[in-house]
């Protein structure tokens, strides 16, 4: 094994399940031997990509743990700012003085909860936030320095969004990035107003790319690819109520291109495998696929126990549970495939289609 392995990371979206994927960055910080030259995500992986890489800008590992935590932190306090309102009663009736439209504690079952719900469904974003405040937005320009991420030339960073108008995916670069690019990355169109970039409306890059793999095999160095799954592949019980059907359906809207880019890579892979050694493909990007080294974190089914809606839970208690968790997972992960790294995938295809 090499005294350095360079790893590209890939960050699925998931609200505030995002914060278990702080865990697991927190903890491959520890491993000194890593070292990261790309970051792919989405939504809530692409806050955690560029909050990850400005801690790394300003004052290395420990730089990126502090950022990390801070962010979190404040996503946590921005949403519960309104001491003393019980079940955020400000946060209903004026939805841009918090985080109602993105992490509301929608995840109680209080009568207010259930009426936030219904509001989300009867109007839209540009009825009830006609003024289309978000506070996160805000967090983001205070949290990043978007400018040095801009013209940074240590790694690359890439984030993903929806064009409302073509339906195709956008994938931001570094020179692109701000709060913007992030905001619309994460724009849930049931919550947010579409984010308009140079004329063009996004969504959620979710849809389409959660996240998105290629650039991350055509645009870095890394053969190592490790993907962070928020949303489980596998459910052993089909759900019979409205919300747990909502809730399977949520995780699945929001696998499917992941699954559809790793299985295309693995029947490519396994294809080009079947050449010899020594040949030389007239295209690059066959070698670069043949050489991939594809590597899977996923949160267990039961880590999210209270289903998609705790995506919209900014219980401070409850993300640092999520951190812990993701902490452990990356420690039992890395106890287990140490060795693969620089060496070979540890990812097969059959695992994200069959019961673990």
């Amino acid at each position: 094994m090499p005294d350095v392995i360079q790893i590209d990371l890939a960050l699925q979206g998931g609200g505030a399940h995002g914060a278990f994927t702080w865990g697991v960055l927190d903890r491959l910080l520890d491993e000194r031997r890593l070292q990261y030259l790309a970051i792919s995500g989405a939504s809530a992986g692409a806050m955690n990509a560029v909050v990850f890489a400005h801690g790394l800008l300003t004052d290395g590992r420990a730089g990126a743990q502090k950022a990390m935590r801070s962010f979190w932190k404040e996503v946590s306090q921005a949403a519960h700012r309104h001491p003393g309102i019980p079940d955020g009663l400000i946060d209903f009736f004026m939805p841009g003085l918090s985080f109602f439209q993105t992490f509301a504690p929608w995840g109680s079952h209080t009568m207010l909860s259930a009426m936030a719900e219904a509001m989300v469904r009867s109007f839209s974003p540009y009825q009830w936030n006609p003024l289309n405040l978000n506070p996160l937005n805000d967090l983001l320009e205070r949290s990043v320095d978007f400018e040095r991420l801009r013209t940074t030339d240590r790694f690359r960073l890439f984030v993903s969004a929806t064009s409302v108008r073509t339906g195709a995916l956008r994938i931001f670069r570094n020179p692109e990035l701000s709060a913007q690019t992030i905001m619309a990355s994460a724009c849930l169109p049931q919550l947010f107003q579409a984010v308009d970039i140079d004329g063009e409306a996004y969504w959620d890059g979710g849809y389409l790319g959660n996240p998105s793999l290629g650039p991350l095999i055509t645009e870095s160095a890394p053969s190592d690819l490790l993907i962070i799954q928020l949303n489980p592949s596998f459910r052993a019980d089909p759900p019979r109520d409205v919300a747990g059907i909502a809730s399977r359906l949520n995780e699945i809207t929001f696998n499917s291109s992941l699954l559809k880019e790793v299985r295309g890579l693995a029947l490519l892979k396994q294809a080009l495998d079947e050449e010899p050694p020594e040949h030389k493909f007239r295209t690059p990007f066959f070698d670069q696929v043949r050489h991939l080294r594809l590597h899977l974190l996923a949160a267990e089914a039961d880590v999210f126990q209270l289903g998609t809606g705790s995506k919209l839970d900014p219980r401070w208690d409850y993300l640092e549970q999520l951190h812990r968790k993701g902490m452990s997972a990356a420690d039992t992960w890395l106890e287990k495939n140490w060795s693969a790294l620089g060496n070979r995938s540890t990812l097969e295809w059959a695992s994200l289609e069959q019961p673990h």
